[in-house]
């Protein structure tokens, strides 16, 4: 039988631990965040991981896809990710990289058989063959410490070949299927390399996707494999830990505490400062019998290196909450997203945002118009028979739903008032169209 607990802390003495392993994903180098580049932020989060290395004596250290924000990133993000493997081979600690949505197949697999020789695995795609994916992992006594079914986010044309007169069900269920053969055959490889090598050591496998029931956020771009939205847990082999990537909340899958996502070490979207962001610490300790492992999983939480916040409200609040920011020995300003609550429309609603901000240690990275706030016109419209509304009364008041802050804004909303009006011209009077 296997034990899956979820300690803060385990007690020395209280396990003979084998191996450990460090679960991260999601990275996301060179991301432009509304113009704002996060290099700093993922240079902090870089130095500060490479210290839990040493803290916690780390064996491997496993990143669950998407190292890059774009198949193209910028080349300080490059530079920085070729530094982290040459600082990483300087500890004595095995890499794993795997490929995820965001990443560059090739863009990865250029520089894989340079870092192959700084103890670093890079897995690009499934295209590179299941021999690949299977790793031995050392631990820091160079004995084998975990066997690594080592799965990057799944292209379907690497697991399936689509057929013609196949119903858009079929397509879904034969992918799934393919995508959970696909996960049986390395996990039995990794059993068969298990047993022929004599090892006593447990099975880890990773992924790049997204499974069923789990909680997203803003920034993550919703991955269909082909016409897959969603890999049920079920799906999964019967694995000793399942590290997953994808979904930048750090969270358990399906109830089972050895099948989790580590999240994203940084907020990737204002939507995503209500969790604490986390890296995982696996450890695997021998169990009663041979063949079976306790696997403790403990979330180190990750430090904020560039203060966020969401403040929302009308103008009076949105003035108080300002005056009221938690203030932060740092000349780094605080980014805001702020969501107003106005009844009218307002022309000048960012040059109020700013005289309000003006002096304090922040920048306003987005300035939104809550959705809700012309609930009064949305019930006048309810009471109201389209009898007594022209067209154009209709169309003003939808219009009025939307948000069309400065002057680009204001020029959309010209330009679509304009259309209306001679679409409208032209089905009241079609003659005069001609």
């Amino acid at each position: 039988m296997k034990l899956n607990v979820d300690l803060q802390h385990n007690p020395k003495g209280l396990w003979n631990t084998k191996m450990k392993i460090l679960h991260t994903s999601d990275w996301h180098l060179g991301q432009s965040f509304f113009t704002k580049s996060r290099k700093d932020e993922h240079q902090s989060f870089i130095n500060w991981l490479l210290q839990q290395v040493t803290r916690y004596q780390i064996d491997a250290v496993i990143i669950a896809g998407d190292i890059f924000d774009t198949g193209t990133p910028p080349s300080y993000a490059r530079e920085m990710y070729n530094q982290f493997v040459v600082d990483m081979a300087q500890k004595n600690c095995v890499l794993v990289v795997l490929g995820g949505n965001h990443d560059s197949v090739s863009t990865l697999n250029e520089s894989k058989q340079l870092l192959a020789r700084l103890n670093t695995y890079v897995i690009a795609s499934t295209a590179a063959g299941s021999e690949q994916q299977i790793i031995q992992l050392k631990n820091q006594d160079s004995e084998v410490g975990a066997i690594l079914c080592a799965i990057p986010f799944i292209r379907p044309r690497d697991v399936i070949q689509s057929e013609a007169g196949q119903t858009g069900l079929q397509k879904q269920q034969n992918l799934g299927a393919a995508i959970k053969a696909h996960y049986s055959q390395l996990y039995q490889q990794a059993v068969a390399v298990r047993e022929s090598n004599k090892l006593n050591v447990p099975i880890v496998a990773t992924g790049h996707l997204t499974a069923l029931g789990v909680s997203q956020s803003e920034s993550v771009r919703d991955i269909y494999v082909g016409t897959l939205e969603g890999f049920a847990a079920d799906g999964f082999p019967p694995a000793d830990y399942i590290a997953l990537g994808h979904i930048h909340r750090s969270q358990i899958v399906a109830k089972k505490n050895h099948i989790r996502y580590s999240g994203s070490p940084i907020a990737l979207s204002f939507d995503e400062l209500g969790t604490h962001k986390k890296v995982l610490l696996v450890e695997f300790s021998q169990g009663l019998k041979s063949g079976e492992f306790e696997t403790t999983v403990s979330p180190i939480e990750v430090p904020v290196f560039q203060p966020m916040a969401v403040i929302k409200g009308d103008l009076g609040q949105i003035q108080q909450a300002l005056l009221d920011l938690p203030s932060h020995d740092s000349e780094i300003p605080t980014w805001l997203c702020i969501e107003v609550q106005i009844e009218d429309y307002l022309s000048d609603l960012p040059q109020r945002i700013q005289t309000l901000s003006q002096g304090l240690n922040v920048e306003v990275l987005q300035l939104r118009r809550q959705r809700n706030v012309n609930r009064g016109s949305l019930m006048q419209i309810q009471q109201e028979t389209l009898d007594e509304l022209s067209p154009i009364e209709v169309f003003q008041k939808r219009l009025e739903m939307e948000c069309f802050d400065g002057d680009d804004g204001q020029e959309l909303r010209t330009r679509i008032q304009q259309q209306f009006q001679n679409i409208l011209s032209e089905t009241e009077d079609p003659e005069a169209a001609k």
